[in-house]
């Protein structure tokens, strides 16, 4: 097992699941003297991310199968070995799986169909079943590697991912600030928006990594200490979103809308860079400096922000979304701080005990 984990980070560990349900696969079709290709088809198909999508997927994929041999056989019969028998092996197959709500069987299911003609001959029946026997290995041998083989720990990936796009969070809602402030273009409009979108669909993709996770807590134990992370983890990606959500607004205000005041311009640059520098830090660290700067935007910016415009019909001025947005992230910032103490404070406890 250990030269195991030594390839896992060389190659990954679906890859080498792949391989060895492939070969086990094979060597029992081998032994039985069944033809080995529709059950290794069966096994490549049916490694997924988790445990847990492995056996959902198994349990719609064998029957899938079974109506894709039985279409072959019913096809073969009617019009033998030709390219009309293969069309309507193939449609029949996906029209019928989509219909009985099989979708995560379609593609092996056609394999198996189209692949099936070419070796029915005369035994319709011993055929038929040899093929379900077949699928079946293919699927259980594959279900058995990924819930038994390197037990998939995602929350490392979590942690390093969610590290990596608080910075880039912070670095855009800097670049934003300052934009609205100056009012010119650190970056270009399109470049920021790129950013913005690759970040939240950086986010989407760790929310499946989490969605992965959970799914093996239910098959595998983990140790404490992986479970306290995965957990502070996932308070900090809920966290993460939010603050996408913010910074996408001040982002999208208009860039002509700028701050005339230098002193409240000043205020907000001084504001935007101190949070970049919270996001950056490890621990997050909410400092008295930054304090004060968030009560300095209160005593600037509240109560213009709770006056209507005068000059705009918008019933929201651009201070006064620009004010809402940071308090709003600050919260943000705290919550953050403190999800990381406690984090902290009990990743010590656990050492010490």
């Amino acid at each position: 097992m250990g030269y195991l984990h030594k390839m896992k980070h060389f190659v990954g560990g679906r890859i080498i699941k792949t391989g060895i349900a492939v070969f086990i696969t094979a060597l029992i079709c081998e032994a039985l003297e069944w033809p080995a290709m529709f059950a290794v088809i069966a096994a490549i198909v049916t490694i997924e991310p988790s445990a847990a999508d492995s056996i959902k997927k198994a349990i719609v994929r064998f029957p899938a199968s079974g109506i894709g041999a039985l279409y072959a056989i019913l096809f073969y019969m009617s019009f033998g070995d030709n390219p009309l028998t293969y069309t309507l092996v193939a449609l029949a197959t996906i029209i019928t799986c989509h219909k009985l709500r099989l979708d995560a069987g379609i593609l092996v299911a056609t394999l198996t169909g189209v692949a099936m003609i070419t070796t029915v001959h005369d035994h319709y029946l011993s055929s038929f079943l040899i093929r379900l026997g077949t699928t079946f290995t293919g699927l259980t041998v594959s279900t058995l590697v990924n819930l038994l083989v390197l037990k998939p720990n995602y929350t490392p990936a979590i942690s390093e991912k969610i590290k990596i796009l608080l910075k880039e969070t912070g670095e855009l809602m800097e670049t934003s600030g300052a934009e609205l402030v100056k009012g010119k273009h650190d970056a270009k409009p399109k470049q920021a928006r790129q950013t913005l979108h690759k970040i939240v669909r950086d986010v989407e993709r760790i929310e499946d990594l989490c969605r992965y996770q959970r799914e093996e807590l239910k098959y595998h134990r983990f140790k404490r200490k992986d479970l306290r992370l995965f957990y502070y983890e996932n308070k900090k990606l809920k966290i993460l979103t939010q603050l996408t959500y913010h910074v996408g607004n001040l982002m999208f205000i208009p860039s002509h809308k700028r701050i005339a005041d230098p002193e409240k311009g000043a205020i907000i640059l001084a504001t935007v860079r101190s949070m970049n520098e919270i996001l950056k830090d490890e621990r997050h660290t909410v400092s008295e400096a930054h304090q004060r700067l968030i009560d300095r935007l209160f005593e600037e910016f509240s109560e213009k922000a709770l006056s209507p415009s005068e000059t705009d019909y918008h019933h929201l001025t651009t201070e006064t979304v620009i004010f809402y947005e940071l308090v709003a992230i600050h919260d943000l910032l705290e919550e953050l701080e403190k999800t990381a103490c406690i984090a902290l404070k009990k990743e010590k406890a656990l050492e010490i005990s």
